[in-house]
């Protein structure tokens, strides 16, 4: 973190399929070597088979997905005196969608069940919708850690 100004938020096109901007960061993190193209074909192959399991929108499951997955709390070291406080905090949204994209894919990459990474972000999503799956799991250990330091939470000042 700059300590002379704030960080240039830098906005993103949305996506061509759906015209979604939280879309194209999926695709931009799941991207590997500059390969945009097979990173999309892959999110887009993950949407469908996720639309046709759950006959819905895709994008209303992805949000709903996010929903589940982002979190609310999260702890930051905070030095006070000689020792360290591991200090809950309120997560500001923009990083909370970040983190969420972030453990989707994890947990997704992270699997042993399919092949392709288009099926395994699909049974990840899938299972993320239903409220379990890896990436659900680390958002509620990341709660439950807020909630276990809750004693700290005076300092933060």
């Amino acid at each position: 973190m700059s300590r002379r100004r704030a960080a240039i938020i830098r906005e993103v096109l949305p996506d061509a399929k759906f015209g979604n901007e939280t879309v194209t960061k999926l695709i931009n993190s799941l991207m590997m070597c500059g390969k945009k193209s097979i990173a999309e074909s892959a999110v887009y192959e993950a949407f469908e088979e996720v639309s046709q399991k759950l006959n819905s929108d895709p994008i209303e499951i992805f949000e709903a997905v996010l929903k589940n997955v982002e979190p609310l709390l999260e702890v930051r070291s905070k030095r006070v005196g000689g020792a360290t406080y591991q200090v809950p905090t309120n997560v500001r949204p923009r990083r909370a969608r970040s983190l969420a994209l972030r453990w989707l894919i994890t947990a997704a990459r992270a699997r042993k069940d399919k092949r392709t990474i288009a099926k395994k972000l699909a049974a990840e999503l899938l299972d993320a919708h239903g409220g379990r799956g890896a990436s659900v799991t680390k958002r509620e250990n990341t709660h439950k850690m807020a909630e276990a330091n809750r004693a700290f939470a005076h300092f933060m000042w």
